[in-house]
């Protein structure tokens, strides 16, 4: 792939080792990101993706020039989705310059992006992405969620965002008043988010120092999960299971001390219908409004803003928060009566444990007679399983990276709590059943603190 002189701001086609050509934007890289050496090529921001990643000249090509060309060799919704992506790209550009978040100005200097680590040698391109980089506002660009309300057949709706590194654009923050509870790898992502789109958030954690980067960035600390809940309109609570959940609020100096009428308490850790249900009975018997909202994502996409919310409850409560869920996801769901995220949530990490657990039985078999594990990966990143979650939480494995993106003793709780509801329902869960013995395997090998996919460590000792 041959190009012209490129500037920054141009749109380009972009190869990407096996991957077919995709629509980008040639972008200035962060400042501790260097070119490859010996290397001719632009950074290049990809459009339905969050990659971000060094592209070789010879495989860069003008967007409007082979627009055509590309189309016709390029099928599949995704492809189609990144071409509308910077259609609409271009229609807004036409319009008026997009309005800075509020917050930007005010605490420009403090603001941090996280990237992905991921540096790929292919013989085709030199591919790196951006890694724990700290990048000034100033070099952002703004983050785009407009949304979409959408009524589905089942009565459920969602709240779709487009890409955020696709469309220019901002988010009006709410005027309430946001807290929010426990700074894990999801809780983070979500705060450093709210505080980049200009919400005034307080924020409390059970280990205190965790709150002192978020002080840094503009937020409020709160000495107690009841002072936050008193003082806040929306308080949000993101903890580890049901235990943690109850104990959070029913606990001492907990949100029920300090809940008031007409005060919101969302519920975002991954828990059973039945610790939502009892949560959302005490926090209404206060006069609060309930809502609960699991995430389905990964500490990486917590990172990007890119999360998947799944809610239910109060749908007043969904709706008072809007802008927090466009600054923190790319899409949100309404399901309905309270449980019926839980169960779905349960339900979709049920899968993803699985699926996992399937992989790294792949990959051991693989190796276990004499194929390679890269060509296993390579082939199938070519079929109809291929996704971004494959190819990263296998490499992960390949480079022995268990680095935590979503805790292997979280998805080993979740499997339970779903074989747990398959029980109730009298529904067999025979897959989930064996997944959660590797799972329980792996543990007992002191994997618990890594990454999910070092439920691949279970299947070698």
């Amino acid at each position: 792939m041959a190009t012209a002189h490129l500037r920054i701001g141009d749109l380009v086609w972009g190869k990407l080792g096996r991957y077919p050509p995709w629509p980008g934007k040639v972008v200035s890289p962060p400042k501790d990101l260097k070119k490859p050496r010996g290397k001719k090529c632009h950074f290049v921001k990809f459009f339905g993706t969050e990659d971000h990643a060094w592209i070789k000249v010879e495989q860069l090509k003008p967007y409007h020039a082979h627009k055509e060309e590309m189309i016709k060799i390029n099928k599949g919704k995704r492809f189609q989705q990144a071409v509308d992506a910077v259609e609409d790209f271009l229609k807004k550009a036409k319009g008026k310059e997009p309005v800075r978040p509020r917050s930007t100005t005010r605490h420009a200097a403090r603001h941090v992006t996280r990237y992905i680590d991921l540096v790929k040698d292919d013989p085709h391109f030199h591919h790196f992405l951006l890694s724990q980089c700290e990048k000034p506002a100033s070099s952002m660009e703004p983050i785009s969620k407009r949304l979409k309300i959408v009524e589905e057949d089942s009565g459920s709706t969602s709240i779709q965002a487009a890409d955020s590194t696709a469309i220019s654009g901002s988010i009006t923050p709410t005027d309430k008043r946001i807290g929010f509870l426990g700074l894990g790898l999801m809780g983070s992502g979500i705060v450093s988010n709210l505080l980049k789109m200009g919400h005034v958030v307080t924020v409390w954690n059970r280990t205190a120092e965790k709150c002192d980067l978020f002080i840094q960035e503009g937020a409020r600390l709160g000495r107690t999960p009841a002072e936050v809940a008193s003082t806040c309109d929306i308080t949000f609570s993101c903890v580890s299971g049901p235990k943690a959940a109850r104990d959070l609020v029913m606990g001492p100096s907990g949100v029920l001390q300090g809940i008031r009428p007409g005060r919101c308490y969302v519920e975002m850790s991954t828990v059973d219908p039945e610790t939502i249900t009892e949560l959302s009975r005490v926090i209404t018997s206060r006069g609060g409004r309930f809502l609960e909202a699991p995430v389905a994502g990964s500490q990486q996409l917590s990172n990007d803003g890119m999360l998947v919310i799944l809610s239910a409850g109060d749908r007043t409560v969904y709706e008072d928060c809007s802008s927090c869920f466009q600054a923190m996801g790319k899409t949100s769901f309404f399901l309905g009566e309270a449980g019926n995220a839980a169960r779905m949530m349960l339900i979709l990490n049920m899968v993803q444990g699985s699926f996992m657990a399937t992989i790294a039985e792949g990959l051991t078999l693989a190796q276990a007679t004499g194929q390679s594990q890269q060509t296993f990966l390579d082939i199938l990143c070519q079929g109809q399983m291929a996704s971004t979650f494959v190819d990263q939480k296998c490499q992960n494995i390949l480079q022995g990276n268990f680095k935590p993106d979503y805790y292997l003793k979280h998805i080993q709780k979740d499997l339970r709590l779903a074989i747990s509801m398959g029980d109730m329902a009298n529904h067999p869960t025979p897959m989930a059943a064996a997944a959660n013995e590797v799972y329980k395997r792996a543990k007992a090998l002191d994997q618990s603190d890594n990454d999910m996919s070092a439920v691949y460590r279970a299947y070698i000792h």
